[in-house]
């Protein structure tokens, strides 16, 4: 009972290899006609790329979140004139920009802490005014 159970699985296994075999060796499909592109090209989407692009924009974000999951913010985050002039020039260097400086930074009427971006030689480029309760940025001019 043994030999022909341990023969009927060799002639199992020799049969399916030798199928295989058969199979590997069969005929490639034949080429697209001319003025068609291959099958890639069926399963292309006009917007993949950019898509692809707003994806890894999005795992980026993910991965940045992450990192600093330790950090919560504040409701509230009370932030002073001096605290708004370090977040600016620290936006600054996070851009790489070693020229500019944060200027004119004040209170303003409204309640909002005002600064100005300028030049190494003192011109003003642009204005703004920063909400100090939610940190938004507002440009002014």
């Amino acid at each position: 009972m043994r030999q022909t159970l341990l023969a009927a699985v060799a002639a199992f296994v020799i049969g399916g290899a030798t199928v295989g075999a058969v199979m590997s060796y069969a005929q490639p499909a034949p080429a697209p006609p001319s003025g068609q592109a291959g099958p890639q090209a069926a399963w292309h989407h006009p917007d993949r790329d950019r898509m692809q692009r707003r994806e890894a924009m999005w795992r980026r974000r993910r991965m940045a979140r992450r990192n600093f999951a330790l950090i919560y913010t504040q409701r509230d985050r009370n932030l002073t004139p001096d605290d708004v002039q370090k977040i600016a020039q620290g936006f600054l260097l996070w851009h790489g920009n070693h020229d500019w400086k944060v200027v004119d930074v004040a209170p303003q009427s409204d309640g909002a802490i005002g600064f100005s971006l300028a030049t190494q030689s003192g011109s003003v480029i642009a204005k703004f005014s920063m909400d100090p309760h939610t940190g938004r940025v507002t440009r002014l001019g």
